[in-house]
């Protein structure tokens, strides 16, 4: 398809390329790619004039284009080249010092026993880390965080459960069957950790759900 152009040096319209294109082996359908992927390697320019859109390359062009390609390619082949340079010196000095001998080789050996007892080592500290007093401390507060917070949230549904009771009276056993639905049977309580010594932070004798019972009879 170049040929076209570098033959007339003319500007073309893709209909005109489209039937040029067969008498140099490009079928018809596939002139429109093609053209457009030389677009792409500005071997071929494009213009809209008007309404139409023109197509046109000169050998001139053609040969600034190559000639900036090789340009770019001979300064990326320096660049690679220099860094080769560069790693081979880097190679070399990492060498000195590392070479083959009965005393590096004695070394790495130890090297590798002490590396092994360190494994070794933290595996042993991983097994015994569930009895760490750090780890059971903190495992302490964890539990007692939840537990206050369970607990908290105790506290708001027997408080909810007392406005229910004083504002709709009425609806004693719509509230029972809710509240059956949602899981808050009879045994709802609030909840003990007596095997797993805390803080203390009991809850006042007098709570909701004592409030409730007596506010019930």
């Amino acid at each position: 398809m170049l040929q076209i152009f570098y033959d007339s040096q003319d500007f073309f319209l893709l209909k005109e390329l489209e039937k040029m294109g067969p008498k140099k082996g490009v079928i018809s359908q596939s002139v429109k790619d093609v053209i457009q992927s030389l677009v792409d390697d500005d071997l071929v320019a494009k213009d809209k004039i008007g309404i139409s859109v023109y197509f046109w390359s000169l050998p001139s062009c053609a040969g600034n284009q190559l000639r900036s390609v090789r340009q770019k390619l001979e300064s990326d082949l320096q660049g690679s080249n220099k860094k080769l340079a560069e790693l081979v010196d880097q190679c070399d000095a990492l060498k000195k010092g590392r070479e083959e001998s009965e005393e590096r080789t004695e070394a790495l050996a130890h090297l590798q026993d002490i590396e092994k007892k360190h494994k070794e080592l933290k595996n042993e500290m991983v097994q015994f880390a569930d009895n760490d007093p750090a780890t059971l401390e903190a495992m302490r507060a964890a539990i007692e965080v939840a537990h206050q917070s369970a607990n908290r949230w105790t506290d708001n549904i027997f408080t909810l459960r007392q406005w229910c009771s004083n504002n709709f009276p009425q609806a004693k056993e719509q509230l029972e069957h809710l509240y059956t639905e949602a899981g808050i049977t009879e045994d709802f309580d609030y909840l003990e950790l007596s095997s797993f010594p805390l803080s203390s932070s009991s809850h006042d004798p007098e709570t909701p759900k004592q409030l409730l019972v007596e506010d019930q009879a």
